[in-house]
C-alpha cells in the first residue's frame, strides 16, 4: 500500500460537477493506492502514519492538531513507466481487492477520532487543493 500525503490549506473531490468530498481548513490529502497483496496489517499501518506523520505546522501530526484528512484512491500509485511511453497498472490491486481496503483506511482514520472527507471510488475525479508549504510526502507500507 502507498500513500501520497500532501499538507494542504483545503481540498476537495468532484464527481460530475457535485462536491462529493471536501475539507475547507488545514489538514491532509491522502492519495491511497493498493497493491494485490495488502491487508489488514497495511491498512493499519497506512492509516497510524498518515494520523501521526508529524508535518503540521511546528511539527505536529493530525492527531495532535484534530486536523481533517481527505483521502481519495489512486491506482495510479502502481503504474509502471519504466518501459516505454505507456505506463502498465499490473502492481495496482483490482476494484473488488483495493476498494474495501481504501475503505478500511478511511475506517482507521475515523477510529482515531478524524474528521476524514473522501472522494468516490473508482470515478473520474476532479481533486482540487492547495498544498501548504508545498508539503508532499511518499507513505508505503
Amino acid at each position: 500500500m502507498k500513500a501520497v500525503v500532501q499538507r494542504v490549506t483545503r481540498a476537495s473531490v468532484t464527481v460530475d460537477g457535485e462536491v462529493v468530498g471536501q475539507i475547507t481548513r488545514p489538514g491532509l490529502l491522502a492519495l491511497v493506492g493498493v497493491t494485490h497483496d495488502d491487508g489488514a496489517a497495511q491498512v493499519e499501518q497506512i492509516a497510524r502514519k498518515i494520523a501521526e506523520l508529524r508535518i503540521l505546522r511546528d511539527e505536529r501530526s493530525a492527531m495532535d492538531e484534530g486536523a481533517p484528512v481527505l483521502v481519495v484512491s489512486q491506482f495510479t500509485l502502481y503504474g509502471d513507466a519504466r518501459k516505454g511511453r505507456r505506463p502498465t497498472w499490473n502492481a495496482a490491486a483490482p476494484g473488488p481487492v483495493a476498494e474495501p481496503l481504501v475503505d478500511a483506511v478511511v475506517g482507521a482514520l475515523r477510529e482515531r477520532g478524524l474528521e476524514v472527507a473522501t472522494g468516490r471510488f473508482g470515478a473520474m475525479m476532479a481533486v482540487e487543493s492547495v498544498n501548504d508549504g508545498p508539503f508532499t510526502i511518499l507513505l508505503e507500507a
